[in-house]
This record gives structure tokens, sequence and C-alpha cells, in this order.
């Protein structure tokens, strides 16, 4: 005797196809490409079309809460691309698409998801001007996410080095190319960023590499490093490939630079200008003592003008005055001196800090490729590659011999 099948209701299989659908993770996250068709548009704004080539078609649903900036791109006959996720519908027994961003075919499929990308983290206010922050005037830590192999630290480093040496370069080394670059970069943005010793918080910081191909520049569009930036509790200068090129990275950064030496420039005040401006104040604040000097002197006079004309005998009154407009004007000059007497300091002290002021004797600062400074003949060997920098200039020097 035959063993009765098992009967299954139509609810049931419509409920297994479509959590087998939904839990295929190819299915979760698919681009298709094709031509439109049966387009209709509902009067709550959600849109359905059929998308299909000469093997076949699909259905698909592209709801009012993802179209409303994207719906003008739906037309009969369009050839566009769509990404979305496929479903089960048990009501009527097919699969669909659920799309959630369309683009025209004629664009890349990194451009594509560049823009699906762009849209939902706009849509999140990770671009918000408002939220963006001012760079410090005068930062004293510098922190620097990039490669250790290529220019771009380089570049920074030498930057640097001409406009404000004072600064700490706080360096987080990072892969910027491939797979893993994403995480790293990511990583390296938060370490600098939840540092708890003071000497190692940076003020702000450069998150950046070179130029290269869409491809090579990848992992600044992805969301690990867009979100590091976007919650990194100072200001921060993307710096990614050329001018032209633009990332996710640039749009949430607070300020977007061309290239790693425009960030440096960006970051860094000239230290020439910083010395140009404390010598101008010094200048103002000598003219408006004077100039207060000279209103009280006024107002001193016409006082005792006043006075001589009331009083037959003021003699006595009028050398105490004399006398105490005496000290008043000589404790402005004593405070005008001091004053430029503690600004010529501060400048000479700006002078003193600096690493070139050893370059203008004559010297020269050695450092490994990584910017570590060499102190001593002892630390090289036979082979070191080393970067010399004289006051005009750095080039790369290599170790012949060695002790």
């Amino acid at each position: 005797m035959t063993a009765r099948p098992e009967v299954r209701t139509v609810w049931q299989v419509a409920r297994y196809l479509r959590e087998r659908v939904e839990q295929d993770p190819h299915l979760r996250d698919l681009w298709v490409g094709g031509e439109i068709s049966n387009l209709s548009i509902a009067s709550s704004g959600h849109a359905y079309f059929t998308i299909k080539d000469q093997g076949g078609s699909l259905r698909c649903a592209f709801f009012r809460a993802q179209n409303a900036d994207q719906r003008h791109r739906l037309q009969n006959g369009a050839s566009l691309i769509v990404h979305g996720a496929v479903s089960f519908y048990e009501q009527r027994g097919d699969l669909q698409l659920i799309v959630d961003f369309v683009q025209p075919a004629g664009v890349g499929a990194l451009q594509a998801e560049f823009e699906r990308r762009r849209a939902r983290f706009e849509e999140e206010g990770l671009f918000e001007v408002s939220r963006k922050r001012p760079l410090p005037r005068f930062p004293r830590r510098i922190g620097v996410v990039t490669s250790p192999q290529g220019a771009a630290f380089h570049d920074i480093q030498t930057v640097l080095a001409r406009r404000w040496p004072m600064a700490t370069i706080l360096f987080q080394p990072a892969i910027v190319q491939g797979e893993e670059a994403a995480v790293a970069v990511a990583e390296a943005i938060r370490t600098l960023g939840t540092q708890r010793r003071a000497d190692r918080r940076p003020d702000v910081m450069i998150v950046g590499r070179g130029g290269g191909s869409a491809e090579d520049l990848w992992a600044f569009n992805e969301e690990p490093v867009v979100r590091a930036i976007f919650g990194a509790p100072v200001p921060v200068v993307s710096a990614v490939g050329h001018e032209t090129d633009t990332t996710l990275a640039d749009l949430v950064a607070d300020v977007r630079a061309p290239t790693p030496s425009a960030a440096a420039e960006m970051v860094a005040p000239d230290r020439t200008e910083v010395l140009r401006a404390v010598v101008t104040m010094q200048d103002r604040n000598t003219v408006r003592v004077t100039r207060r000097v000279a209103e009280a002197n006024q107002v001193v006079e016409r006082a005792l003008g006043r006075m001589d004309r009331r009083l037959p005998d003021t003699a006595p009154l009028h050398r105490r005055v004399i006398t105490q407009a005496d000290r008043m004007k000589h404790g402005a000059v004593r405070t005008v001196a001091e004053a430029r007497d503690r600004t010529t300091g501060v400048a000479a002290r700006l002078r003193t800090l600096s690493p070139l002021a050893t370059l203008d004797r004559g010297y020269a600062l050695v450092a490994r490729e990584d910017g570590t400074p060499v102190s001593a003949a002892a630390e090289v060997h036979a082979g070191d590659a080393l970067d010399v920098t004289w006051r005009d200039g750095t080039r790369r020097a290599r170790v012949e011999s060695g002790s």
C-alpha cells in the first residue's frame, strides 16, 4: 500500500518560495540592465514597469519613497540600469524586482553605484553644509591618514615643514587601495579620533591618497570610510586623487582639497604671514595707545584752561594736575614699550622654534622615508634611503657605506 502524499496548500508553497528568494544574498543586491516597457505610475506615486531584453523580462515595483527624484528617468523604451532586490509576490504567484535606484544604461556600473550611494547618504543628511566645521587657525597637532608608501605623505610633510614647522604630525598609516582599504582607512580615522592622551589627539585630520583610476579610488566611496569621516570628533580635510576626482569622502568631509599638497596648505597657516600679522598688530596697538594718550592730554589741557578762568589761584592744583598728567603719559609710553617687547619676544621665539632657522645657517635636516628624524650617524646603515632637507628644498639620498 503506497503512502498517501503530503498535500501542501498554495499559501504554504508561495510562502516557501518567498522565503527562499528573499534569503538568497545574490538576489538581495542586484543590478539589472534592460529596456523599460508597460510603465504605469499610480496616483499614490508608486511606479510599476517591466524591464526586458531579448532573453526575458522581469516585473518591477519602484515605490514612491525611493523614486521621488528619479521618476523622470522612467519612460517606455528607455534603456536603464536598475538596482534592487528580488521578491516573490504571493497573491499573484510571480517574481518582481523591488527597485530602489535607476540610472541611464550609458552610465557605467561604478558610476551608477556611486550615484545610488550618494543619494542614500544625502537623504540621511551626511552631506549637510550646516554640519561642516571650520578648520582651526593654528593647529598644534595634525593627523594624517594615507599610505606610507605613496607620494601623498611626503608631499604633506614637505608643505607642513615649510609653512608651519611647529606643528606635530600624527601619522596613522593605512592601505588605500584594494578590498581591505575601506576598513583600514576607517579604522585609522577612528584610531586618531579616540586617542586619550592630549599629545596624541589631533586638532584636524587629512585623509586621502594620490591619483588613480576610479577603481583605485573606490575605497573612499565605501560606507565605512564615509561613516568614519562623518563621526570624526575633529574637522576632516579630504584629499583624494586629483582635482577632477570626486568621491563620497570628499562630500562628507568638512573641507575638500584637490590634492594632498593642497590639503596641507589649507590646514597649516604660513608662518611668514603669522609673523607679519604680529608686527601689524604691534603697530596698531602703538598707534591706538598713542592716540589715546594725545586725547587724554587734550582733555587735561581743556580742563586746566577752564579752571584757570574760574579760580583766581590755581597754581598748586595746576602743578598737581601736570604731575598726574606726566605720570599718565609716562605710564602709557611704558605700556607701549612693554607690549612691543612682548610682541618682539613672541616673534623671536617663533623664529627660534622653526627648524628652518637652522637651515638658514647652512645646515640640513635628515629624516627617514616615513618622516622620522635622524639625529646621529649611528642610526643609519648602508642602503638606507633618507630625505635631506635644505632651506630651498628636499632631495632623496641613499647611504652607501656605514659603520
